[in-house]
């Protein structure tokens, strides 16, 4: 069967309308309170839809924490992309400027974390999502750096981990002290221009 196909087109509909029901449901009551039941009934379908497209709840917050992870790497592409010359420092911080995380993100991640810290299992399918973005991240920082002319002082998977621990330290903090989103994203942009200062040749 074809991609483009009726069936597959509306196999990837009904897991959007899951994933975008599960974000709301998780924002108003967390990971824990976020049942089967309460996503099928936000998203306007039957358990059985849930499961011939997910496996279990955690497979779903994964596929979540997954789309917000691709999410941030589409914004950090769109930034490097509209810088043409070769950077500066507040330039290298503004790779993040208006990709900060909303704060329902950073506490969807948060949870997540916990969670793979107390299952076995879990936590060993979202640290291999996390080893996705990071390589992801460190092609974006070797191409930008090496288009530019410029040298990283650390090995390129090393320095995606310290920027992408940076910027959601920023964003939490931002999140934590009610900061609002354009006073985030200068936090953000600052404390990206700082580590780049340290990483960067």
């Amino acid at each position: 069967m074809s991609p483009d196909s009726p069936q597959p087109r509306s196999r990837e509909n009904t897991r959007a309308r899951l994933l975008d029901a599960a974000a709301q449901v998780f924002a108003e009551v967390g990971l824990g309170g976020a049942s089967v039941e309460a996503i099928v009934e936000r998203a306007g379908f039957t358990r059985g839809a849930f499961y011939s497209n997910f496996d279990s709840k955690d497979e779903l917050f994964l596929a979540l924490a997954g789309a917000v992870a691709s999410e941030r790497i589409a914004h950090v592409r769109t930034r490097i992309g509209e810088l043409v010359d070769a950077p500066t420092l507040e330039d290298i911080g503004a790779f993040v400027l208006g990709s900060v995380d909303r704060p329902v993100d950073l506490m969807l991640t948060a949870e997540i974390r916990i969670r793979a810290m107390r299952d076995a299992e879990f936590g060993a399918a979202f640290a291999e999502q996390q080893e996705r973005l990071i390589a992801e991240i460190a092609g974006i920082v070797t191409e930008a750096t090496e288009t530019r002319g410029l040298t990283l002082r650390v090995p390129a998977d090393e320095a995606a981990r310290m920027l992408l621990a940076v910027w959601e330290a920023t964003s939490a903090r931002g999140a934590i002290l009610r900061l609002d989103e354009d006073q985030r994203k200068a936090e953000c942009a600052r404390s990206i221009a700082t580590l780049a200062a340290l990483i960067i040749g």
